[in-house]
């Protein structure tokens, strides 16, 4: 009697992921630098210009762009630009509340119209059934929540040097945590096959 093989990873399914990890870390871990190297309106405009830079990366190497890092993009690229043109740093730290509260918002409201649609950022790599579909968004949706109520808590009530470092160096284990925490999810409703690597949905 043979011992069930175990399931190989499969490095053509994971070197996307492993790219989308490496280019939403990048401007954060550019923004960590920077503000201890100097302050934290350097700190943003480096964060801007590596965030562009992420984004068009991306479209160069994955050849399309998510639609999250977009909006995620797109947001700092604003609340950055009115940082620097204030030299007011509320509105730097208070981007992370305001894009994950547009995500859960997004996410939970699809749901009150019946429509699941983190199905639609991720259909085309994972194939749940619609119970699934419907509970993974769910439990992203509180996740976001979860994330806008922490930057809340810890911007108004710590430095910003403490902030920085949380951003970068608490909220992406926290989220690549949760995210392995769905696995079984993922698991229980494509029982098919087994489930690929969970995805991550990195707020920079």
């Amino acid at each position: 009697m043979t011992d069930k093989a175990e399931p190989e990873l499969n490095w053509d399914e994971l070197r996307p992921q492993i790219i989308k990890l490496v280019l939403e870390l990048g401007p954060l871990v550019i923004f960590f630098i920077m503000n201890g190297r100097a302050d934290i309106f350097v700190a943003t405009a480096w964060f801007m210009a590596a965030m562009a830079i992420s984004l068009a990366l991306s479209w160069l190497i994955l050849k399309k762009i998510a639609v999250m890092p977009l909006v995620t993009g797109v947001v700092v690229l604003v609340f950055g630009g009115l940082t620097l043109w204030l030299q007011d740093d509320t509105f730097i730290k208070i981007k992370p509340t305001i894009t994950n509260t547009l995500f859960a918002s997004v996410l939970l409201g699809g749901l009150l119209f019946g429509q699941s649609l983190l199905k639609y950022v991720f259909g085309d790599v994972y194939k749940l059934r619609p119970e699934g579909w419907w509970k993974l968004t769910l439990n992203w949706g509180l996740f976001f929540v979860v994330l806008a109520v922490l930057n809340e808590v810890v911007w108004r009530t710590t430095t910003t040097d403490f902030w920085v470092a949380f951003k970068v160096w608490a909220i992406m284990p926290l989220t690549v945590i949760f995210s392995m925490t769905q696995l079984p999810l993922l698991n229980k409703y494509a029982p098919a096959e087994p489930a690929k690597a969970p995805p991550v949905v990195v707020e920079s």
